[in-house]
């Protein structure tokens, strides 16, 4: 447990020093909203267009003022009222030059992220630690792996490949250990994730995909140089997605048929298959569906926006921003319906073949 709390701390430092790094880069401060001036403002129905008159007065007790100006993207700009607070730069320490980044949101992201990490260790106490010590992990892995290596140009699908392997392995035998319920769960995950990549590759050339479906892949594409491969990014970006529902049916694999072999020692290999197939009809019959409800999600304003429009269901399905959606939920859930049998095999095999040495022993003592 010691090396556990070790090790998170050692994390949690990393992570403070890396968003201390993106903070330091430019001169931030926060204050607070004393006056507004809207006069330059125009009013549209919800949409606010023009430039909002800002006084601040900073943290350090300074007052400036500041501008904000709203352009009509609706999911960028933030109408600011008196007693807001917002995150400010200011260029080259000048306060002349102040200008509005957002409102200030960082305190209650740190309280939720607190309320999460007490909630999973109090309920789950050393596995709960052992998942944040992986959350954190993974939070490190994405912000300095997998970002800096798919801006530099390299291969989009090696960098998933590889950052995804390392998460895998993090979060499942940080949570299961090097026992074989985490080295079916591993494995299981692996195979799936590989037959996942593969399925991306064919279904995009089948459909024709472009990777330009993505939320911001033009601006993305024009202020890199237009270097970026955005179809490998599509197929990273439907692999990350699929992994963490793969590494969670692989794990309820896993632990069932462990369990099932610790209650019913006698079971032999093929009961305990069939129990797991059993079970991972089940566990595929809800999680597809949460697949299909978490993909929707994202897209549901894009859903809303063809059915004001009264577009006909042909002509919707066969939209390539649609049919990307589609091909990621359907991609996500077959792996999953790979991922359950593959480590029933693995860990029906594994899971016995530890428990024989232990059944020998007790048979050798009686």
């Amino acid at each position: 447990m010691r090396g556990v709390i070790l090790a998170f701390i050692v994390l949690l430092v990393t992570c403070c020093e890396m968003f201390s790094q993106g903070v330091t880069g430019s001169d931030y401060k926060v204050g607070e909203v004393t006056a507004v001036n809207n006069s330059k403002v125009t009013i549209i129905g919800s949409n606010r267009l023009g430039e909002q008159a800002l006084d601040l007065t900073l943290s350090n007790d300074k007052k400036v003022v500041a501008y904000n100006l709203m352009n009509g993207a609706m999911e960028y700009d933030e109408y600011y009222q008196v007693g807001d607070r917002v995150l400010v730069a200011i260029a080259n320490n000048d306060h002349t030059r102040t200008r509005v980044i957002s409102r200030y949101r960082l305190p209650a992201l740190i309280g939720l992220a607190i309320a999460f990490s007490l909630g999973l260790l109090l309920y789950a106490r050393k596995v709960g630690a052992k998942a944040l010590l992986s959350f954190i992990g993974s939070i490190v892995i994405i912000v300095e792996l997998l970002i800096p290596g798919l801006m530099a140009g390299y291969s989009p699908l090696l960098v998933t490949a590889v950052c995804l392997l390392m998460l895998c392995s993090l979060i499942i035998l940080s949570v299961a250990g090097w026992t074989a319920k985490g080295k079916a769960a591993l494995a299981g995950t692996i195979i799936g994730l590989i037959v996942t990549m593969i399925l991306c590759v064919l279904v995009g050339k089948l459909l024709h995909l472009d990777g330009m479906t993505q939320p911001l892949a033009q601006p993305l594409l024009f202020e890199t140089g237009m270097y970026l491969n955005m179809l490998d990014i599509l197929y990273a970006a439907i692999l990350i997605g699929a992994s963490g529902a793969a590494m969670d049916v692989a794990m309820e694999m896993a632990a069932t048929m462990e369990e099932l072999k610790i209650n019913a020692p006698e079971m032999n290999q093929m009961d305990l298959l069939r129990s797991g197939f059993r079970v991972g009809n089940a566990v595929i019959g809800t999680m597809t569906t949460t697949l299909l409800l978490a993909y929707s999600g994202s897209f549901l304003t894009m859903i809303m926006l063809f059915a004001s429009r009264g577009n006909d269901v042909m002509q919707i399905i066969n939209m390539k921003v649609v049919a990307a959606e589609i091909a990621r939920t359907l991609i996500g859930s077959l792996s999953l319906i790979i991922v359950a049998p593959i480590t029933a095999w693995i860990a029906c095999w594994m899971i016995s073949k530890e428990f024989e040495p232990n059944a020998q022993i007790e048979l050798e003592e009686a």
